[in-house]
């Protein structure tokens, strides 16, 4: 690995971490990075995995005053985020590569159209709110307990806009305003990419490349802290712009390998 790429490396890990904990896809940006400098898909996925866990932890951190009335709600939907993710992580290992190589580039395709859409899915979900007539703190049903469990195993699996797969389902199925939904995500992805990392280290520790995850390690940390304090101030409609132009690219990457 070269300076130039390691540098790279941990920029668009920096990059990473403030888009995940913004509005999410950070994982967009650093496993296509990934694949154009020639890692293979199942270790570049598993390593961007372990990296992007410090940038989650500072994302909780970040918008920790508005989880801070949504603990209990936290962990009821954790223990979903850390079933489905310890389901998709193995699902990861177990099947052949020749699977991953196969059902990514349909998984990047949705993420990537579930970016497109949120501005959509924002809207609709700001007038189901006015209509259901908003109440804060609503408990947690079984449609959303499952939907978790669900954007979990897709996380495990792999990670790319399981935020923006999150807050599409989740709110559809909670009233809640998409600030606390946020927080709520970050929480939630936090739990899969942990639990899958965990899964990773015990299960393929030679599928795990230290000096990719460390890099990432440090700019998502980073640009976790930087995403929770700016994130609201972020010009959504370039950076949207800027995922879906990457995502397309790895698809087309994926398909030529």
């Amino acid at each position: 690995m070269t300076t130039t790429q390691m540098v790279l490396i941990a920029l668009a890990g920096a990059a990473a971490g403030m888009m995940n904990a913004a509005v999410g896809s950070g994982s967009l940006i650093t496993f296509p990075t990934l694949l154009a400098f020639g890692f293979p898909p199942v270790l570049a996925n598993v390593s961007n995995n372990i990296g992007l866990v410090p940038g989650g932890i500072a994302s909780v951190w970040g918008y920790r005053r508005e989880l801070r009335d949504q603990r209990r709600r936290l962990l009821v939907m954790g223990s979903m985020s850390l079933l489905g993710g310890a389901t998709g992580a193995v699902l990861l290992l177990v099947l052949p590569s020749t699977t991953f190589r196969a059902v990514v580039p349909a998984l990047l395709a949705l993420a990537v159209l579930m970016v497109i859409l949120q501005p959509m899915i924002q809207r609709g979900l700001a007038r189901r709110r006015e209509r259901a007539h908003y109440v804060a703190g609503r408990d947690v049903g079984p449609g959303a307990m499952v939907a978790t469990g669900l954007a979990g195993i897709y996380g495990g699996y792999f990670g790319g806009a399981q935020g923006i797969l999150l807050v599409g389902a989740l709110g559809t199925l909670m009233a809640e305003t998409l600030q606390r939904l946020n927080a709520l995500k970050n929480g939630l992805v936090t739990c899969v990419n942990t639990v899958a990392a965990v899964a990773f280290l015990v299960i393929a520790p030679t599928q795990i490349d230290w000096r990719i995850a460390a890099l990432i390690a440090v700019g998502s940390a980073l640009g976790g802290l930087l995403g929770a304090k700016v994130g609201r101030r972020l010009p959504q409609p370039v950076l949207r712009a800027f995922i879906v132009t990457v995502g397309l690219i790895a698809i087309v990457s994926l398909l030529r390998s």
